[in-house]
């Protein structure tokens, strides 16, 4: 009787979860339901899933809605009717269209009007007119009795109860951006939309027989056959799977060949890993990765296979990774084993300006009926949501900043506050709306709208309504072709070096990367600024405590830098066991035998599913899904629950002491979705070795790169100023040297315009396009009638010096600008014939002051090129250098430093620390520490110059400046700096 029900998943409608929407009808005694969310299909597979666990019959339709107007119900007679369902959501979605008055595209699926919208005699065979109870009154008997079979009764349920109700009027208001009191009753749904006793709903169409028969025979004739957790995806890379495994076994040994030449061990290996992918039907999925890969090789792209998959020597030979396996003892089992309850996927990295190309590739290769980015959505969380409900109660800002914060600053709250918090609580998790995974792609057998609703979003891709979990459910696997602009510093930085030097680069000679002395060098020093993934001020002084110059070393610090494993303590522990092998200390024997290499400390997910497996008595499986759980790839916390108590009981059976066990846990449980594994860390420092080698060999081309691509942790000022410490001589925008881009030769870099943030972007390109066709500007006169730049425009490029190729100073160019604009006629459509001579102006001299550069270029691009510490109003007397500190140590000093950036931290009393990174006056770079009682006396206060008092301190080599005093030091006045 329930034809129309909805979830959560009808964004801002909704009110029920999927699980809860079947639990209540399996409570009310329900036997078949129907999920109708607004326009989507989003929830579907998980529906399915739970009323068949309830023994409910589980059907598939959707509500249709153009705005706030309720068009009609679409119901699925079977999975065609499903298909038919989502491709005809997905072409109005995707293309914005309105939803038709009345459809004429279906054959499979049961269309439901609202009363009123259509006569009985007007309907085909599939289309029926929904009746609410609240309705019987307005059905003519006439019309009744002469087409008893088309109709039907009609109950939404969208809401718990009242509390839910109002819940849901909030949605409302949330959804249409006002205020709860200007929402219309036509806006909202009715306070009756609940489930209510079958027999209830029943009772009220009693003198309406034949309405409870048409309903129960269509639902009779409705059904959903898809098998879940079966595999979906593209069945066959080429003509058949016997042709997909001999193809893959012809690749893997020919790259096998080209990896370690003949090496039985190595052999031996691809075999077994070969013989497991043909068993669980793998053999498509690596063809299809090598093909994308194939492919971004043919056009010149750099990639990085990471995650799970680089434990595969199969895909090392393939070249979908530069991870070897053997090299790093990683066991294929994490990635694809007989034992694993989920799907593996690749991940593969790609320039963020690579990325869009291969994606298309994909759809264009395996076809839009058959590929989708995958889907996700975000959820109102806390913050968020008290701000949303603090606007639809038309609370001021400031009320509402004050009850954001109330969680840690308890307030006097009123009537409206206690309702907002109230309902605040009740919305948390509430999904908000539909959104994009970061990087999964699904490729399936059959028309992928067989499983899913596709939207068209900004990015311009077709993205599924499903997330991963679904898919997961479904039986999809995605394949994750991710972006980052790391890769694009080391593409940037080839073409530069090939372009200014004329040297070719084979960046995939990292097995030399990793024994060239140079670069071991580079690592020990944690010369690493603008080094994909160790530049951050932790990652260098990790580096530095552990005095890192080789690949396995780099390899660990990049997992136990992660919060899981730092913030346990295991990261400390792990340092001091790497410098004094006496401190190794062993739990229990096991122990031993399964962290030998790591001392003792966890530190990937292959250490966890070892100890789960080995230690804790677990099956393959098991450990697997204590993976996923701890690295939040599950929904909710039951999963974890389970398993904690599957792995205590298992310990006590083994007779372990419960204070082991319950230690080994702690460090299993700290790693809470931060730890990775050993693959995805060793894949990481490849990368790390290829910029690490660029940076040592051609430093001033690879920090234009890392500029060029605006990435990196660090904001674009301080990589021009290690740029400028490699000895390039940077020079501001100039009209006639500088390319939108920042450009290098020899060892002249002319800034780019695209950072001159207040420069037309049209007026750019004319620059360069007029400099292209017609040669140099020869002044500022002849930039005028060639451009014709505006006065605003042209006081911005004179200010930042993009005329000091002309000679003449700033104020007489400003001048002159301002005469000859006033002269400045319409555009000419060509070119003039005959150039007039400028006309010379008989100025006076005007002072040009040095420092005014620096406050122009601040002004102007956003950081000064100059030296910034000529700006500062404190000379730093008194003060020591960062580099003198390692003789002071224990000492309290002075120093004055320009602030980089800062890390907040929580203490385990919750109290708010700090982490800082400045550069002194010389350039070196500082590291402080700031515990909370300094914090709250001498707060951080924005980006600038600082006078710092602290003790000296030292922690593995370590040193940095434990602050207990900071002042805020402004800039010289205008007398000063002139």
């Amino acid at each position: 009787m329930f034809l129309n029900c909805k979830t959560w998943f009808s964004y801002r409608y909704g009110t029920f979860s999927t699980q809860e929407l079947v639990d209540t009808a399996a409570d009310t005694g329900l036997s078949a339901l129907a999920l109708t969310n607004i326009n989507s299909t989003a929830d579907l597979w998980d529906f399915v899933d739970f009323c068949r666990n309830k023994n409910i019959k589980p059907i598939a339709g959707a509500e249709i809605r153009n705005g706030d107007e309720f068009c009609y119900l679409l119901l699925a007679k079977n999975d065609g009717g499903l298909l038919e369902i989502n491709r005809f959501l997905s072409a109005h979605l995707q293309e914005e269209l309105p939803f038709p008055e009345r459809p004429d595209c279906f054959s499979e699926v049961f269309v439901i009007y609202p009363v009123g919208k259509y006569a009985a005699e007007e309907l085909k065979a599939h289309e029926f007119i929904g009746v609410l109870a609240g309705e019987l009154n307005r059905l003519k008997k006439q019309e009744l009795q002469a087409f008893p079979k088309k109709w039907l009764i009609r109950h939404p349920v969208t809401v718990q109860d009242k509390t839910y109700f109002n819940v849901h009027r909030l949605l409302r208001a949330i959804g249409k951006n006002t205020l709860i009191t200007k929402l219309d009753a036509t806006d909202f749904a009715s306070p009756d939309e609940m489930f209510v006793p079958e027999a209830e709903l029943m009772a009220a169409f009693r003198n309406f027989p034949v309405i409870i028969t048409n309903t129960l025979q269509l639902i009779d004739a409705c059904s959903i056959q898809t098998e879940l957790h079966t595999d979906k995806n593209k069945r066959c890379f080429s003509a058949s799977p016997e042709d997909d495994r001999i193809l893959l076994e012809k690749l893997a040994m020919e790259g096998l060949d080209y990896r370690y030449g003949n090496n039985p061990v190595a052999r031996q290996r691809v075999v077994k890993e070969l013989k497991i992918i043909n068993e669980l039907n793998f053999n498509a999925y690596f063809l299809i990765v090598w093909d994308v890969i194939r492919y971004a090789q043919n056009r010149g792209f750099y990639h990085v296979g990471r995650g799970s998959g680089a434990n595969s020597i199969v895909a090392y030979c393939l070249k979908i990774t530069d991870v070897d396996p053997i090299k790093l003892d990683l066991y294929f089992e994490r990635f694809l084993n007989p034992h694993r309850t989920s799907p593996p996927d690749f991940d593969i990295d790609f320039s963020w300006k690579d990325r869009d190309e291969v994606i298309d590739y994909i759809f264009k290769r395996y076809g839009k009926d058959h590929v989708s980015l995958l889907g996700m959505y975000s959820t109102f969380q806390r913050r968020a949501v008290i701000r949303e409900l603090g606007k639809v109660f038309g609370l001021p800002k400031e009320e509402i900043d004050q009850l954001v914060r109330g969680k840690d600053q308890p307030m006097n709250e009123d009537k409206i506050q206690r309702t907002i918090l109230k309902y605040g609580k009740l919305l948390e998790n509430f999904p908000n709306h539909h959104s994009i995974h970061p990087g999964g792609m699904l490729i399936s057998e059959k028309p992928i709208y067989q499983y899913t609703v596709n939207e068209m979003p900004p990015k311009g891709f077709c993205t599924a309504q499903v997330d991963m979990f679904l898919a997961e459910k479904i039986g999809l696997f995605k394949l994750d072709i991710l972006s980052q602009r790391g890769l694009g510093h080391i593409k940037e930085a080839i073409r530069l070096v090939k372009k200014n030097r004329g040297i070719d680069i084979d960046i995939h000679r990292v097995e030399q990367f990793m024994v060239d002395p140079k670069v071991a060098n580079q690592i020990k020093q944690a010369d690493t600024i603008g080094c994909f993934y160790i530049e951050s001020p932790a990652m260098r002084q990790l580096l530095t405590k552990l005095k890192c110059e080789d690949y396995l070393t780099l390899v660990a610090a990049s997992s136990i830098i992660r919060p899981g494993v730092a913030q346990s303590g295991m990261m400390k522990q792990y340092i001091e066991r790497f410098h004094d092998p006496n401190k190794i200390v062993y739990l229990h024997p096991k122990m031993k035998e399964l962290l030998e290499e790591t001392y003792g400390v966890m530190v990937y997910q292959e250490d966890v599913i070892k100890v789960a497996h080995h230690f804790g008595g677990m099956d393959m499986g098991e450990a697997d899904i204590l993976r996923r759980a701890m690295s939040g790839k599950y929904r909710g916390h039951d999963k974890f629950i389970q398993i904690r108590e599957k792995f205590f009981a298992n310990c006590r059976e083994l007779g372990y002491e419960e204070a082991v066990t319950a230690e080994v846990w702690r460090q299993i449980e700290s790693f809470g979705g931060y730890s990775f594994s050993k693959a995805h860390s060793a894949s990481f420092a490849v990368e790390s070795y290829q910029s690490l080698y660029l940076k040592t060999y051609y430093p001033q081309e690879f920090m234009v790169a890392v500029i060029n691509n605006f990435g990196g942790f660090y904001s674009t000022e301080f990589y021009f100023h290690e740029l400028k410490r490699t000895g390039a001589k940077v020079h501001p925008p100039c009209v006639n040297s500088s390319d939108y881009l920042t450009n290098i030769s020899g060892d002249e870099v002319y800034v780019g315009m695209i950072h001159i943030e207040q420069l037309e972007k049209s007026l750019c390109e004319r620059i360069l396009m007029e400099r292209e066709r017609s040669g140099p500007y020869l002044g500022l006169h002849d930039f005028i009638e060639r451009t014709h730049a505006g006065p605003e425009m042209l006081n911005i490029l004179i200010s930042v010096g993009a005329f000091g190729f002309t000679g003449l100073g700033k104020k007489k160019l400003l001048w002159q600008a301002n005469f000859l604009q006033k002269r400045q006629t319409e555009p000419m459509d060509a070119p003039a014939l005959f150039r007039e001579a400028p006309m010379e102006f008989v100025l006076p001299d005007f002072p040009d002051y040095p420092l005014e550069d620096a406050i122009d270029e601040i002004n102007v691009l956003g950081f000064a090129l100059t030296d910034m510490f000529r700006l500062c109003a404190d000379d730093g007397r008194g003060t020591v250098m960062a580099g003198e500190i390692g003789g002071l140590l224990g000492k309290t000093v002075e120093i004055l430093g320009q602030l980089v950036t800062t890390k907040d931290v929580r203490t385990v009393n919750r109290e708010h620390m700090a982490f800082g990174t400045f550069l002194d006056p010389k350039g070196d770079w500082l590291d402080t520490v700031h515990f909370p009682t300094t914090m709250k006396r001498f707060p951080f206060q924005g980006k600038g110059f600082y006078r710092l008092k602290g003790r000296v301190v030292q922690e593995f080599g370590v040193y940095a400046l434990e602050v207990n005093f900071m002042k805020k030091i402004g800039l010289k006045d205008k007398k000063a700096l002139l």
